[in-house]
């Protein structure tokens, strides 16, 4: 049986959950809206093992991209950036998890600011706190940071400098990240591309298991 908290994250973030058999295009006013780093995401779908995916786009895109949607998937990916408007930018395919028992991984990193200039440009994008591992100097070594897409489903992001990888420190940061997204009501998501066996090992070593689940969406560039 499917999470509440991530039933209720999909319902709130696409903008329809269940899907029923197929594909099906809905339309969200959420995907006019900037999302949590400032920038649109005018099209993000959900498919699910069963084969049931939503893919929501702006609510005057949805009729163009349902007859888009009745040919080849791959014809309706390439074309997805037009068709929201947006056809400079790039479709993304993910690996979609989330957790409900994050490994019970030693805690390892510190939550503060993410405004301070010796963290990576990626990690300063965010508006609350991240959770950070430093080295003895004070310097940067891994970082976690949140994506509150809604109050349901709070997705983390993970990186870590060169010189510390290998030590274990983003499994450790993404099952501590997880945890408190728990105790804040949240179920904790992660994505990566299919392709990134680094990030699906700290995944699966955090406690997010790979279901079966994919997400794709149009991204900013």
């Amino acid at each position: 049986m499917l999470d509440r908290r991530l039933h209720l994250h999909l319902v709130t973030w696409l903008g329809q959950w269940p899907a029923g058999p197929g594909l099906h295009v809905v339309g969200s006013r959420r995907r006019a809206r900037p999302a949590w780093d400032g920038r649109l995401r005018p099209a993000i779908g959900v498919r699910a093992p069963s084969g049931d995916t939503v893919l929501s786009v702006p609510p005057d895109r949805v009729e163009a991209i349902r007859a888009l949607a009745r040919g080849p998937r791959a014809g309706l990916l390439a074309a997805l950036p037009a068709a929201v408007g947006q056809p400079g930018w790039a479709v993304h395919q993910d690996t979609f998890r989330w957790s409900v028992a994050p490994a019970p991984l030693p805690e390892v990193g510190q939550w503060c600011a993410p405004t301070d200039p010796a963290f990576p440009s990626w990690l300063r994008l965010f508006d609350r706190e991240v959770l950070v591992v430093r080295d003895d100097n004070g310097g940067y070594l891994a970082g976690v940071g949140i994506k509150r897409h809604d109050a349901y489903g709070h997705e983390l992001a993970v990186g870590t400098a060169p010189a510390a990888r290998g030590r274990g420190l983003a499994r450790r940061l993404v099952a501590q990240a997880a945890r408190r997204v728990l105790d804040e009501g949240a179920v904790p998501t992660y994505r990566h591309d299919p392709a990134n066996r680094a990030s699906a090992r700290v995944a699966e070593a955090a406690g997010f298991p790979d279901r079966g689940w994919e997400s794709f969406g149009v991204y900013p560039p």
